[in-house]
């Protein structure tokens, strides 16, 4: 596939090599010559020096061809016009930019573009840490919404199986961890003594799903 990166700082620079590594096409705009130093000299792809949303600069990069397109300069205006128009205008499929504000990745994630606030997603990884409030987040998707985290289970769910569990606390099971080794649970899979279990949550969920797993499952599940 051809993937046309816009901004080779070090985010851009690192998915351009990751991407020339497993034998993609890659070009990168930038309009600061001197950034694509970034790019090791083993790097096969292509470099465009200019604005990223310059449409005669984006037809160099090959856009009309591109399979996916990544916004990723330190500017948000550049990142969502650029991102914009390799959505709107080239019909490029995959399309996802960075966006350092919060409060406008929520728009443009209306607007159908996939977006990573990094400041967002920055700040809450580092709260988890600071003021972890009993709570052992295992991920968190990078805009913030989704997160997975390990839930103490009341010893009442033992024996019990994850569908019963889904159902008590309106959440899914992602994975468990048993002997040590993680693995994917099925409805049916019943829980043992010493499992630890990771489940999927949102911010508005998680206190609710945290209280139904410590207590006896419920009557009728």
């Amino acid at each position: 596939m051809h993937v046309v990166i816009m901004g080779c700082g070090r985010l851009g620079s690192t998915l351009a090599q990751n991407l020339d590594r497993r034998g993609h096409s890659v070009a990168v705009i930038d309009q600061n010559a001197d950034a694509f130093r970034r790019l090791p000299a083993e790097f096969s792809g292509t470099t465009v020096t200019g604005i990223g949303f310059d449409r005669d600069v984006l037809r160099e990069a090959g856009i009309e061809r591109a399979d996916a397109f990544a916004a990723v300069s330190s500017g948000d205006n550049s990142n969502i016009i650029s991102a914009r128009l390799a959505r709107e205008t080239y019909g490029v499929s995959r399309v996802i930019a960075r966006i350092y504000d919060a409060r406008r990745a929520l728009v443009y994630e209306r607007l159908g573009i996939p977006t990573v606030a990094t400041i967002r997603w920055a700040a809450d990884r580092m709260m988890k840490q600071l003021v972890p409030e009993g709570t052992v987040e295992v991920f968190r998707d990078p805009t913030s919404v989704i997160s997975i985290v390990e839930v103490p289970l009341h010893s009442d769910w033992v024996g019990k199986t994850i569908k019963s569990l889904e159902e008590s606390t309106g959440a899914r099971v992602a994975y468990l961890m048993r002997f040590g080794m993680s693995m994917l649970g099925t409805p049916s899979t019943t829980i043992q003594d010493g499992d630890q279990i990771c489940m999927l949550v949102t911010d508005d969920t998680v206190a609710d799903v945290l209280d139904v797993a410590a207590g006896a499952e419920k009557e009728g599940h």
